[in-house]
């Protein structure tokens, strides 16, 4: 049986590795990473007869590691932490170091041939710059041997389920779908003339040579189906073998999944959505008896290993997964190599990380057959000549940049003046009441401020208004779901719609209002609420898009994005665009290159040694997209969430409740759970999961409102 298992992990992990040049890599660390479970204790453990620990890690790690050689220490970091994760090479936190685990196995038994006693060393499929780009490829390999042990353990112990894992179509499938659907859009109009001109511009560009691109098309251009042709050309062309596009904001996601799994709706399997608010049953019908369609099925398994043709997913999730060390977050790695990588609304990549960031795509270019998209209305100043002429200053951390720009979208500044729709208004200094009143006169306004606890105050200032509503992730999903679409029908009917938002409207929410107010805040976070006025040109001319220091100070997390933005409004010239793709360059060239660093915790550090002694789990534990951990408190919002709920009192496996009821989660901090624990607000049932029970404590307005004072830089979107 140990024999069986063993050839079929090498079986599966040589055929993965292989996606990156590296298939004896992953045959030599398949056939090794059990030998262990030849020990005689671990046996008697199988047996019954013995209930001791008997590590069976150790072996395969130590004998590898023994060879002395770079090949060695790779494949004994991943033996050794193919169950409990990628080790620190020594001082590890948990005390389970690569070190110690070699110093604590067993030596081979007599009776068990040596593994490699007649293997032959395979060389690296690339030549690596530096230590990072040989941790980088450890993690790969990793991935790849989790992945195999995972596919081969659940062929054995649970054939049913593995047998649900099929492939999904063919990049020439979905390709043809979605020329079927663009094959229907009314190319009639201005502005749709202007979105046929991008798609075409785009498709020409797919023979290119895999590696950076980007696509700089203004709000309202159609960059989420047009990146989306050029991928499936762009894979085509190339043999690459799924599409993968990277969304900051869940919201986006949510709406850009929904219209990709219309466009393929032909096509079972062809797209998956993971993050952490995804629904099955939203997104699939005809419930199965087990309450979970076919479809969901195959879709939650896929999610594990991101064995899909197109995959939407977030940028926390995208990029914690490659600084990870957990064998169910680094499974999936390997999938991705040789894909099209699409990153929307690119100009969000946290500047504290950016470096980490910057260096995984790299990797990713170079060295795993990918393309990465650079997808925004607001190009961030990446390119290797702007980090090269901020080096020169004096004012940039060490990296290189990105380089090979080759841009999708056909001569953005010309598109940038043809989809301009809105003109730039500094009010300068104004008190909230000031904003209010600004408010009351238009029928139909967008404000949009920086944090929960401001829109909260200043939506108080204007609720008696006729069509006043408020937008927060405060409200659970579906609530802001349902909200939008009344937003939508005010617009559309000409009604009344006077509404206070955080930023969650801002990027890829498609709503048009005929003027939007924007407290100061990045000029790219500008442009995108610039982005919800007048989207469609339905006003002649320009709309105003007016801006604001408010009197009560900016919130810690925005003052120096803030201070960015002032700095490019005052050095423009007369009659200058603040939109124009060179004033957010100038301005990111500020946003980055005034930073004290672009990793600012040192995370290259842990991974970038040339004596391959790397530190993994410290390296997981200071790479967070987000530093404050967040809670879910389950909402019973309407009847459907109360029999949700209901139902999880008494479930025994209840992972497809949860999904679903992530639709009736609001994440919040933790002094904020607690807060309304103290307050008897929550009940925890079966002892896990919080539960709102104080439905006073969820206000229709402003969703759910924590008992205590609030810090309104503390509260973001």
């Amino acid at each position: 049986m140990l024999s069986d298992h063993l050839a079929a992990v090498e079986r599966l992990a040589a055929r993965s590795s292989a996606a990156f040049g590296a298939g004896e890599w992953g045959r030599i660390i398949g056939r090794l990473h059990d030998i262990g479970k030849c020990n005689p204790k671990f046996q008697m453990r199988l047996t019954g007869e013995s209930r001791k620990h008997a590590d069976h890690k150790g072996l395969g790690a130590s004998l590898l590691d023994g060879l002395g050689t770079g090949f060695g220490r790779i494949g004994a970091y991943c033996v050794a932490g193919h169950h409990g994760g990628l080790p620190d090479y020594s001082h590890s936190k948990n005390k389970r170091s690569l070190r110690q685990v070699i110093a604590e196995a067993i030596t081979l038994p007599d009776d068990v041939e040596n593994p490699l006693a007649a293997f032959v060393e395979p060389g690296l499929p690339f030549v690596p710059e530096d230590g990072f780009a040989c941790s980088f490829f450890t993690r790969m390999l990793f991935s790849v041997l989790v992945d195999a042990d995972f596919l081969d353990t659940e062929r054995f112990m649970t054939p049913g389920k593995h047998a649900w894992r099929v492939p999904g179509p063919s990049m020439y499938e979905l390709a043809t779908a979605l020329d079927k659907r663009l094959a229907a859009f009314d190319s009639l109009g201005r502005i749709n003339g202007l979105r046929a001109e991008i798609l075409a511009h785009c498709r020409n560009k797919a023979p290119l040579v895999p590696g950076l691109f980007t696509l700089s098309v203004p709000t309202g251009g159609g960059k989420t189906l047009s990146s989306m042709a050029f991928a499936l050309d762009h894979a085509r062309h190339h043999g690459l073998r799924r599409v993968i596009y990277v969304i900051p904001y869940t919201s986006i996601i949510e709406q850009n999944a929904r219209v990709f799994r219309d466009v393929f709706r032909d096509h079972p399997g062809a797209v998956i959505e993971h993050h952490s608010t995804f629904d099955p049953r939203h997104a699939f019908s005809e419930a199965d008896n087990a309450g979970e369609t076919d479809e969901a099925r195959r879709h939650r398994l896929a999610c594990e290993n991101w064995d899909a043709p197109v995959v939407v997913t977030t940028s926390v999730q995208f990029f914690e997964s490659f600084f990870a060390a957990k064998p169910s977050r680094c499974r999936k790695l390997h999938n991705v190599a040789g894909s099209v990588i699409i990153l929307d609304e690119a100009q969000m990549l946290p500047v504290e990380y950016l470096d980490p960031c910057l260096r995984a795509l790299e990797e990713l270019t170079d060295h795993y057959g990918c393309s990465v998209v650079l997808c925004t209305a607001t190009q961030p100043a990446l390119r290797r000549e702007d980090f090269a002429a901020n080096r020169r200053a004096g004012r940039t951390p060490g990296l290189t940049g990105l380089n090979a720009e080759r841009e999708l979208a056909p001569e953005p500044d010309r598109l940038h003046e043809a989809f301009r729709r809105t003109e730039l208004r500094d009010l300068g200094k104004l008190a909230l009441p000031a904003v209010a009143q600004l408010m009351r006169k238009p029928e139909q306004v967008l404000c949009i401020v920086n944090t929960r606890a401001r829109a909260a105050e200043l939506y108080g200032m204007v609720e008696d208004e006729p069509g006043a509503c408020h937008l927060s992730a405060l409200m659970c999903p579906a609530h802001r779901s349902a909200r939008l679409d009344e937003i939508r029908r005010k617009l559309k009917e000409g009604e009344p719609c006077r509404v206070v938002s955080t930023q969650l409207i801002e990027a890829g929410v498609d709503v048009s209002f005929p003027e939007v107010i924007r407290e100061m805040a990045g000029l790219d976070s500008i442009v995108q609420a610039a982005g919800r006025c007048n989207r469609e040109g339905e006003r002649e001319g320009t709309a105003p898009v007016s801006v604001f220091f408010p009197d009560e100070g900016l919130g810690r997390a925005f003052g120096a994005q803030a201070e960015h933005t002032a700095s490019v409004l005052r050095n423009l010239d007369a009659g200058a665009d603040p939109f124009s793709p060179a004033a957010i360059r100038h301005y990111f060239r500020l946003h980055y290159w005034l930073q004290d660093s672009l990793d600012r915790k040192n995370v290259l550090a842990d991974l970038n040694s040339l004596d391959l002694e790397w530190r993994f789990q410290e390296a997981q534990h200071k790479f967070r997209f987000i530093d404050n951990p967040m809670q879910p408190v389950i909402i019973p919002w309407n009847d459907r969430a109360r029999k949700l709920i209901d139902n999880l009192r008494y479930v025994e496996n209840p992972g497809g409740l949860l999904r679903e009821l992530q639709q009736y989660t609001v994440q919040v901090y933790e002094g904020q759970l607690r807060a309304l624990d103290h307050a008897g607000a929550v009940e925890w049932v079966a002892d896990t999961y919080a539960v709102l029970c104080r439905m006073e404590h969820y206000d229709d307005r402003l969703g759910l409102t924590v008992p205590g004072e609030w810090r309104g830089e503390d509260f973001l979107i």
